[in-house]
This record gives structure tokens, C-alpha cells and sequence, in this order.
């Protein structure tokens, strides 16, 4: 049995759970979010608790999709209520973030800023060199992050360039340090 999958989900107040066919919806105070269902998974509600099962439990692939999808639903339920945010941090002389619009522009030493469109749920806030994506869908805000941080990685020389806030760089010496120590 999958530990994971095999956990009852609790639905929280003002949110709704709806399956159309291979489908699930799932819609709540920050949004609605759908996830297409795999034909050997069923998801169940009953006083107010959401279960996920599968048509074989031992066998090893279903266990696999039990607890994927059993995750995946815990994430839709908790995005549609609190939500989820990734924050990223840019680092150099000169480099800055903005919003222009609903876009989110980046100045990160190239001759031209760079502009980058949300996708659909997805919300960009800068405060200082902080960026902040927030969004209900967690791969969604994840895939955007991903995107942001892209554009201009950190180098580990001086250390600049956008990384996550918890991220940390391995800085490394540099030619001169490297010839001293020889």
C-alpha cells in the first residue's frame, strides 16, 4: 500500500470538489484548478474527506500513480486555498525588476531588458531586488520561477545574477587566488 496515497485529504470550508469524467475540479477562494485523471486512479468524497485509490494496490505501478496523485490533489486543494509563492533574489550593479503592466521586466546586463508574461493564475510582486511569484497552481508558480531565474543564472564568481532566496551559491576563486595558492 502507498503510505502516501492512502491518506484521507480533508476538504477545507468554501471549497467544492467536482469530477467530470477523467477530470477533477477543484475550486476555492484563490481560484480553480484542474487536473486530468489517469484511468486507473478514482478519486471519492464523502463527509467532507477526499480519498484517491487505484484498481490494483499492489501493483507496483499503480502504487506509484496512488501516491503521485495523491499529492497532486493535496497540492490543488491547498493552492486554491492558501496558495503558493516562490521568491527569487537579484544580485549586481545595475541589474533591477520591475512591473510593467501584468509583465514583469528585468534589467540583468543585457543591452535591451527583458520582459516576461505571466501565465494564467500567476502574479508578480518586486519589492527591492526581491521578486516574488505567487500563483494557485504549485507547478505553475514553480515552472515561472524556473523561468525568471533562467534569464540570468548566478555565476559563482562575484555571485551575480537572480537565484532563490533559500539558494546557495559555491562561490569560486578567481585567477588571481588561484595563481598565489600555486
Amino acid at each position: 500500500m502507498s503510505r502516501i496515497g492512502k491518506k484521507l485529504r480533508a476538504i477545507p470550508a468554501g471549497v467544492t470538489v467536482e469530477q467530470h469524467g477523467t477530470e477533477l475540479v477543484i475550486k476555492g477562494p484563490k481560484g480553480e484548478l484542474r487536473q486530468k485523471l489517469h484511468p486507473r486512479i478514482t478519486v471519492s468524497t464523502d463527509n467532507g474527506q477526499l480519498s484517491v485509490s487505484v484498481v490494483n494496490p499492489e501493483n507496483t505501478k499503480d502504487k506509484a500513480l496512488w501516491g503521485t496523485f495523491s499529492s497532486l490533489v493535496k497540492n490543488m486543494l491547498d493552492g486554491v486555498t492558501v496558495g503558493f509563492k516562490k521568491q527569487l533574489e537579484i544580485n549586481g550593479v545595475g541589474f533591477k525588476a520591475a512591473i510593467k503592466g501584468a509583465n514583469l521586466q528585468l534589467e540583468v546586463g543585457f543591452s535591451h531588458p527583458v520582459e516576461l508574461a505571466p501565465e494564467n493564475g500567476i502574479k508578480f510582486e518586486v519589492e527591492k531586488n526581491v521578486i516574488t511569484i505567487s500563483g494557485a497552481d504549485k507547478q505553475a508558480v514553480g515552472e515561472m520561477a524556473a523561468r525568471v531565474r533562467a534569464v540570468k543564472k548566478v555565476e559563482p564568481y562575484k555571485g551575480k545574477g537572480i537565484k532563490y532566496i533559500d539558494e546557495v551559491v559555491r562561490r569560486k576563486a578567481g585567477k588571481t587566488a588561484a595563481k598565489t595558492a600555486a
